[in-house]
This record gives structure tokens, C-alpha cells and sequence, in this order.
């Protein structure tokens, strides 16, 4: 087994930072400790100057595969992954087909299987006709990381609007539900409002109408369905301030039945920037007017919100262009979520061990994952070295992405991605994917 000794590393991870030896033995960390030596075959790598940092796990991707592979494959946008810092990723089913049954559902891990360059986890679909299939999963409570319910539309046939259908699976359901909150009626409500006062929509026209009210109705009627019956709910991708007044943060995350999420395109852009970026930041829920995304971050700093992640959600350029209604929905986000926030450390909007938490620990506990999330002594070593004196700059060239671009192009960041573990194996090193054993399925603790 491939044994790493990396020594003198400002270790961030449960929120502190010492400087530290870890020694990485196989699959997992073997050895933390002040000063590590070792007799024998052992890879040494120095870090000093350098901060090490668990490995991201992105609990909301849209990887494309199957049926959508043009925009996307697991294999292209698993390296973006990696070499952006992300060790694990939870995939969503509105794949084509939609992922709606079992034998579906095992299809992705097959394929995940074969190509993933980081360890991984699919989400089961929930549609309004599939309840019964979609319960199947509590006697996969380990294996599967949970279910996930488009309370507003998305590919194929996964709106669930049906009350049979919700009470059904929020009543039964033994693991954790996901929910994409926007409510549809009001949605299109909005929509023909707008279309009435003009018939050629623009970008900015987005956030009126995927507006605030259908955020928070859509995640209201959700707390309350899960409030009712006890569910672990976890709603994903909160945008606005609205939405806040509905969680609190005096609990510890390990004892909320209630979680909820920021993605790093809501922290980081507002409607203002759609008259210089157009449709590219066009997404569901929308970036909505600045007001939000500062409530947004005090709410993230307070521990309202639980977990950062991407939603990365690539599309070709060619669909990204107008009319509003042709325009795709969705941006690629994995490779830069880490560098942006590092960014946003060096500013002083957030500390390091906050993102560690947020990206890394908060995540693995949310989730119950096994084993992940942390710098421990026997844990899975999904480790990434970061130099934060060191900065990278985003190109064209640059990105891995199968779809070719990135809203961060033009972009410098203030740090670079050096190397990243994957459950032991070094996969990227200094700019390159350096081996392509393939990541691992995870797996969850849970009674």
C-alpha cells in the first residue's frame, strides 16, 4: 500500500489550525501527530507554508449522465471535481431517464463505478407516481445517501405537486429528503404578469419571477410537512432572506431534523450582474437582488445555514442564449466552489476553519457518511493541500468542465489547489490528474 508522510502542514480541521504531520497509509490516515517519522517506503511531501484541508464533499451536483452527456459525463465533471478540491459528490436523479427506480438508480452507480475520479453518492428520485419504488430505499439506508423532491419543475417528469404523494413519502420516508423549493403556481403566476408587460423577457427579469414569495411558500409548506411527521428534511439551495426567518441555528447540526443549504453562486453574485453576464447565471432558484446575498452570509456565519454547496448544473453555451424561455437554467460551479471561498477567507468575510466546517463536516454529519468529512486517525484520507500565497487564474484553458466555460473566467483567486486525496490515492497534483484509480461509493452510519 502507497504510504504519504506529509510534514509541517497548518492542519484546518475541527475548527482549529496546527501545524501538524499526517501520515496517509493505503486508503486512510494512519498518524496525526506533531512530528511523524517513518522507516521505509514512504512518499514524503512538504507543507510547509501550505494548509491542509478535509476534502469538500458537494452534496447537490447535476452530473448529465445518463441521457444528458453532451453538457456533461461523471468522468469530465468528477475531475473538474477534484481538482477544484472536491473529494465526494451527491448527484441528483433528473438524468435521462430520471432516476425513479431501483434498478435506475444502480445504473449511475455502475457507471460512477467505472469512471468517478472522486467518491460519490445518488440521490433516488421521487416523481408523483413512484412512491412506493422511491420507499424502497430504507432497506438501502446505508448505501444511498437520501431522496430528493422537485417542489418545483425540473427535467422530465419530477415536479411532486400531488398532497397523496408528499404525505406518503414524508410520512415513511427513514432518510433524509432534499427538496428544490419553488412553488410552481406562483412561478407561472409571475411569469405571465411579467410576459403581459412585455413579450421579450430579459435575464434580470429572472428573479421577479422565481421571486422570494415562491421560495418561501415552496419551503414553508415543506418545514411544515416534516415538522408534522417528524421527516430528516434537508432543503437545499436557499436564496433569500424570506427564507431565513424560517431556521434557527441554536441547536446542534447533529440533532436538527431541519437543515438547510447555501450554494457558493448565491453568496457570490446578485441580480446586478446579470447586465454582464446574461443567461450564464441564469439558475433555479434564481440570484435574486443584493439584500439577499448579504442575509444569506450572516445567516451562513450564525450556523442558520447548515452547509455550503455548488449545485453545479453545466449547459452548453449554445443553451444558455435567448429567448428567456429557451435560455437553460443551471451554471458549472464544482472546480471553483473551494478557491472562491478561500478567496472570500483572505478578505476576512469568513475564516478557514468555518470552511472546513461547512464544505467538509457539516456535510459528512448532515448526511451521517461514514468515516468522511474529517482529519482523523483512521478516517478515509480525502485530503486537499491548498497554497493560499499562491494564485490561480481561471482561463478557458483552465477549466475541465465538458461544457467549456465558467462565469469565474477572466477570474484570479488567491490561491491554488495543489494536491487532492481521494480515499488515499493522490489524483491531483500540481495542475495534473496524476492516477485514474476511481473513487469510492460511500457509505452512512444510521440506525
Amino acid at each position: 500500500m502507497q504510504k504519504y508522510l506529509i510534514k509541517n502542514i497548518a492542519v484546518v480541521n475541527e475548527d482549529k489550525i496546527m501545524h501538524l504531520d499526517v501520515l496517509i497509509h493505503g486508503e486512510r490516515i494512519e498518524k496525526i501527530d506533531t512530528q511523524i517519522d517513518v522507516n521505509g517506503n514512504v512518499t514524503e511531501i512538504n507543507g510547509e507554508g501550505k494548509h491542509l484541508f478535509p476534502g469538500v464533499i458537494d452534496d447537490q451536483v447535476h452530473f448529465r449522465e445518463p441521457g444528458l452527456t453532451h453538457k456533461a459525463t461523471i468522468e469530465t465533471e468528477s475531475l473538474a471535481a477534484v481538482s477544484g478540491g472536491v473529494t465526494t459528490f451527491m448527484e441528483m436523479p433528473n438524468t435521462i431517464p430520471n432516476a425513479l427506480t431501483l434498478p435506475l438508480l444502480e445504473d449511475k452507480y455502475e457507471i460512477a463505478r467505472n469512471t468517478a475520479h472522486a467518491n460519490y453518492s445518488f440521490f433516488m428520485g421521487v416523481s408523483n407516481s413512484n412512491a412506493e419504488e422511491a420507499l424502497k430505499v430504507n432497506e438501502l439506508k446505508n448505501s444511498i445517501c437520501g431522496l430528493k423532491i422537485f417542489m418545483g419543475s425540473s427535467t422530465g417528469n419530477m415536479l411532486v405537486d400531488n398532497v397523496n404523494t408528499l404525505e406518503k413519502i414524508f410520512s415513511e420516508s427513514e432518510l433524509l429528503i432534499a427538496t428544490h423549493c419553488e412553488d410552481e403556481t406562483l412561478i407561472q403566476k409571475k411569469y405571465q404578469e411579467i410576459k403581459t408587460l412585455r413579450s421579450e423577457l430579459e435575464p434580470s427579469d429572472h428573479p421577479l419571477i422565481r421571486d422570494e414569495d415562491a421560495c418561501y411558500a415552496s419551503s414553508l409548506r415543506a418545514i411544515k410537512m416534516a415538522q408534522k411527521y417528524n421527516t430528516r428534511l434537508h432543503i437545499l439551495h436557499i436564496s433569500t432572506e424570506k427564507e431565513l426567518n424560517l431556521f434557527g441555528n441554536m441547536m446542534p447540526l447533529k440533532e436538527k431534523r431541519i437543515t438547510s443549504e447555501v450554494c457558493v453562486h448565491h453568496l457570490h453574485f446578485t441580480s446586478d450582474d446579470y447586465a454582464r453576464l446574461g443567461y450564464r447565471i441564469k439558475c433555479n432558484p434564481a440570484i435574486k437582488a443584493p439584500f439577499n446575498k448579504e442575509a444569506l452570509w450572516k445567516a451562513l456565519l450564525d450556523d442558520r445555514l447548515d452547509i455550503i454547496a455548488t449545485d453545479h448544473a453545466p449547459h452548453l453555451l449554445s443553451e444558455k442564449q435567448p429567448p428567456y424561455e429557451n435560455a437553460h437554467a443551471g451554471l458549472p460551479l464544482v472546480q471553483h466552489a473551494l478557491p472562491l471561498m478561500l478567496q472570500y477567507s483572505k478578505e476576512g468575510k469568513i475564516s478557514l476553519e468555518k470552511i472546513a466546517r461547512k464544505m467538509s463536516h457539516a456535510v459528512a454529519d448532515c448526511f451521517q457518511i461514514l468515516e468522511r468529512g474529517y482529519i482523523r486517525e483512521g478516517y478515509f484520507a480525502d485530503l486537499v493541500i491548498a497554497d493560499l500565497n499562491k494564485v490561480s487564474f481561471v482561463s478557458t484553458d483552465s477549466l475541465k468542465y465538458k461544457c467549456g466555460w465558467s462565469p469565474f473566467e477572466g477570474t484570479t483567486f488567491s490561491s491554488t489547489i495543489e494536491k487532492t486525496f481521494v480515499s488515499g490515492c493522490l489524483k491531483w497534483d500540481n495542475g495534473k490528474l496524476v492516477s485514474d484509480q476511481k473513487g469510492k461509493r460511500i457509505e452512512f452510519d444510521r440506525m
